[in-house]
């Protein structure tokens, strides 16, 4: 079947028919349109400025949003472990970077010597007590005693008083015997003497010679026994004086039984006094016995410089325990990044050793910068000063659980990156 061709149209007969023959050639041609390659470069200049500067501003925004140091390390306090008593260590119960609990023992020293000054303040402190106790009996006693003495002596004084007054009344007694003896003697002689000159004139009998010559010497004897009363008499006088010296002496001695008494009662309160200073030794004692066993003040890892056999003093330190789950970052940061930092701020650390990011928070700022800490403080006053931005410590602790595997030691360093925002 022959292929049919489509009919074709009447050329119009006011258009011009070109002279090519072919059927295209009654169309109208249209050139393509060309693109403006200036116009295309700005558009793509325009898009890469916009993505920089967006770009730009988020990156400043990202870096303005926290602040890093490389001048920070791990850090923690140093639990020095040193002994309280001096002696010879028999064992040591620890290695070197040994993780121990607190209140391990950690090492022991001889106690025999703690021992036998235990049991010498013990009986020091029994004996002390006895003495007390008989002092605390014996005030009460003495009290007692005082007061029966000074009412004896007192009544012994009025005896003694009544004594001398009736000595001496005999002795008066005794005096007008004596006078009244010599009275009578003197009649008597002076009779005796008559009748002697008239019996030898006959004139009176023998027999009443007699009995004058007997009454003579009869009073003469009664004078002698009246100045022998009299004398007895003195004597009981001075007897009785002198006991009532006595009973005034007695008197006086036992008005100091107030006295007595305070001083038994202060030896009492010595008594005391010295009982609790030897419970105070004996608790001494016991404590230096106590303190042959040194035991670990915090949990940690153990780095000993003791070793058995050594003799130590009081105060060599023997240990260190490092807490290594205090572990705490002390980042040493420029004073020109602390303008938005605040206690409380998120922090991330990078640790340089194992590469690891843990999380922890501003715990606080120091009050000045590391230099004033030093041994040598900087002097600014000088003709040669030069500005140098300062450093101040900032402490970031970690969050619970982040260094559990204790893998951060202190002394290493980080990297924290401290967000303000």
């Amino acid at each position: 079947m022959a292929e049919e061709n489509p009919p074709h149209p009447a050329p119009d007969a006011g258009h011009e028919t070109p002279n090519d023959p072919s059927p295209l050639a009654s169309r109208e041609y249209t050139p393509p349109a060309r693109r403006n390659p200036t116009r295309r470069r700005n558009i793509v200049i325009l898009i890469v400025v916009a993505v920089l500067l967006v770009g730009g501003v988020l990156l400043w925004r990202y870096l303005s949003s926290y602040e890093s140091t490389d001048d920070a390390q791990a850090d923690v306090h140093l639990y020095p472990v040193s002994a309280r008593v001096s002696g010879y260590v028999v064992k040591v119960n620890v290695d070197d970077n040994q993780w121990v609990e607190k209140g391990t023992v950690l090492v022991e020293i001889d106690p025999k010597d703690y021992e036998v000054a235990v049991a010498q303040a013990k009986a020091n402190l029994a004996s002390a007590e006895a003495t007390a106790q008989s002092l605390n009996i014996t005030v009460p006693i003495t009290s007692v005693n005082t007061s029966s003495q000074l009412r004896f002596a007192s009544s012994g004084v009025e005896d003694a008083n009544a004594g001398v007054a009736a000595a001496e009344k005999q002795l008066t007694a005794a005096h007008a015997q004596v006078e009244s003896a010599e009275a009578n003697d003197v009649k008597a002689q002076d009779d005796l003497h008559r009748y002697k000159l008239l019996v030898d004139k006959r004139e009176v009998s023998q027999q009443i010679y007699d009995q004058a010559l007997a009454a003579a010497k009869s009073s003469a004897a009664t004078v002698a026994a009246s100045l022998a009363s009299e004398s007895a008499a003195d004597q009981f006088v001075k007897q009785a004086r002198s006991r009532l010296s006595q009973a005034i002496a007695n008197q006086q001695y036992a008005q100091t039984g107030p006295q007595q008494v305070s001083s038994t009662q202060a030896r009492a309160r010595a008594a005391i006094a010295d009982v609790e200073e030897k419970r105070a030794l004996l608790e001494q004692a016991q404590l230096n016995l106590q303190y042959t066993k040194i035991v670990a003040p915090v949990t940690g890892e153990v780095n000993k410089k003791v070793v058995v056999g050594l003799n130590i003093q009081a105060g060599q330190q023997l240990l260190t325990v490092v807490p290594l789950d205090e572990v705490w970052i002390t980042a040493n940061f420029k004073e020109t990044q602390l303008k938005h930092m605040q206690v409380g701020q998120k922090a991330e650390i990078s640790v340089d050793s194992s590469g690891q990011t843990l999380k922890g928070h501003v715990d606080s700022i120091a009050g000045a910068t590391g230099p004033l800490f030093s041994l040598l403080p900087p002097e600014n006053a000088t003709g040669n000063y030069v500005k140098i931005v300062q450093r101040v410590p900032v402490k970031i602790v970690l969050e619970a659980g982040e260094n559990k595997d204790r893998r951060l030691r202190p002394g290493m360093n980080v990297v924290p990156d401290v967000y303000l925002k």
